[in-house]
């Protein structure tokens, strides 16, 4: 039975159906290594069009350049070179990837100088802490991106890879760190790029290994075995910052959340108001400004002896009362608390008031649905009947005590000189149907 699931799941997960021959895939990654002619025109354009992108802060424009970017190919021509054990192919991928990295940074940086706007947004912090889920979307952007590669039908998965991944920016990023003298923006985002290519490169290396394609034959079988120490020493290197980075993050984080979780719940004194607090998650800082009732030290030792409870030690809490007290925090914040408090109160009474002049307006149409012009109606109702000397109309519910259903009906209340022929009754009810768009109508008649 084991054996049996066993085969299942080696023929569910098989990556051997819809794969292509080896001599198409390779001729396919050799074509993507080269930079010359048409791919380096579209790497600069591309390179342009992901600086503007960055430089408006649209991500939509990034992603735009990010999919027309040729960079891709020589990334996996190291990967495919190492797991064939392709020299050739290696140094021709490396030769490629320096060129088009050299003319990507120099691109971007001749953009940023000239670009006008020089304010870092939020498109281009993004790219200048690379942490351990920078490593993971890369390894596993990768081993998608050369499974997808090895297939007959590409399908999607290289511009969603692509996506994903993202190479462009980082060496985009890296451009305004040169341009601006920022060397932070530049060894950051330059991080971001050799993570990503060294993890695209070792997936695909997995990948090409994991289907068995065929290596090249080479006398001296050290030199390959060199090669591969190589690759698992520089992936297992790239790696190790980005995870430190990323406990960093995750720490403060942490730290943060457990702060104003502290903050909101502890310093919650009857007549005291926080006006702001502020959290440094890399300092582990907590600062507070209180008005209102002063809050005496016997209390606010109390507080800080609750730090630990919230897994906030070591932390440094500072409590300042009243705007003498403000320090840095400084009276615009607390002015800017006060008018963010008026203008959050002043949303929800509007958000209010459209919600009751709503259901007003529901009840105005309701109530224009169930009633009618009646002396529009009667007038015209006298034309045609000159019999009839008054005419009234009423909505009627009534009860099915059956079905135990209601049902709604016009009653047209009708008084005529002279008793009317059932004609002319039943043209008057249809009539009454047709001006009033309703289906069920009863007549009563008075003389």
């Amino acid at each position: 039975m084991t054996k049996r699931f066993l085969v299942l799941l080696r023929h569910i997960f098989s990556l051997e159906e819809d794969k292509a021959k080896e001599e198409e895939i390779a001729e396919n990654i050799q074509r993507g290594v080269e930079f010359r002619g048409t791919n380096l025109w579209v790497l600069i354009f591309a390179i342009i069009i992901a600086s503007i992108g960055l430089n408006m802060n649209s991500t939509a424009v990034v992603i735009g350049a990010m999919l027309i970017s040729p960079i891709m190919g020589p990334i996996m021509g190291v990967g495919f070179g190492v797991a064939t054990i392709d020299f050739e192919l290696i140094k021709r991928s490396l030769r490629n990837l320096a060129t088009a990295v050299i003319i990507s940074l120099m691109t971007s940086t001749a953009y940023f100088l000239v670009s006008p706007l020089s304010d870092a947004q939020s498109e281009l912090l993004a790219r200048t802490t690379p942490t351990i889920w920078d490593v993971l979307i890369a390894l596993f952007g990768g081993l998608a991106g050369i499974v997808g590669a090895t297939r007959k039908e590409k399908g999607n998965v290289i511009p969603g890879m692509a996506i994903a991944t993202a190479l462009m920016p980082p060496l985009c990023t890296a451009g305004y760190g040169l341009a601006n003298g920022q060397w932070y923006f530049f060894f950051g985002a330059f991080y971001l790029f050799f993570i990503n290519s060294v993890f695209i490169s070792f997936a695909t290396f997995i990948i090409v290994r994991f289907l068995k394609f065929r290596t090249k034959v080479w006398e001296d079988d050290t030199r390959a075995r060199r090669v591969r120490r190589y690759v698992w020493a520089i992936t297992i290197a790239t790696a190790i910052p980005s995870i430190y980075l990323g406990y960093r993050i995750v720490q403060k984080s942490i730290f943060t959340t457990n702060a104003l979780k502290f903050v909101h719940q502890e310093l919650d004194f009857p007549d005291t108001q926080i006006v702001t607090e502020r959290v440094d998650g890399a300092n582990r800082t907590i600062d507070v400004l209180l008005i209102g009732n002063p809050v005496d030290s016997p209390m606010i030792a109390q507080v800080k002896a609750r730090l630990a409870s919230y897994n906030l030690l070591p932390a440094t809490l500072t409590i300042r009362q009243g705007l003498k007290e403000s320090g840095d925090l400084g009276q615009s914040s607390f002015k800017m608390s006060i008018l963010e408090d008026v203008y959050q109160k002043n949303i929800q009474v509007l958000e209010e008031k459209d919600k009751q002049i709503a259901r007003l307006q529901q009840e105005v149409n309701r109530a224009r649905e169930q009633s009618f012009p009646l002396e529009d109606i009667a007038r015209e109702a006298k034309a045609e009947h000159t019999n009839i000397e008054e005419f009234g109309l009423a909505r009627m519910v009534i009860a099915n005590l059956q079905n135990k259903k209601n049902d709604t009906i016009i009653i047209a209340n009708i008084k005529v000189r002279k008793a009317m022929g059932r004609e002319e009754q039943t043209r008057l009810k249809n009539w009454i149907k047709a001006r009033t768009a309703s289906d069920e109508v009863k007549l009563v008649i008075e003389r």
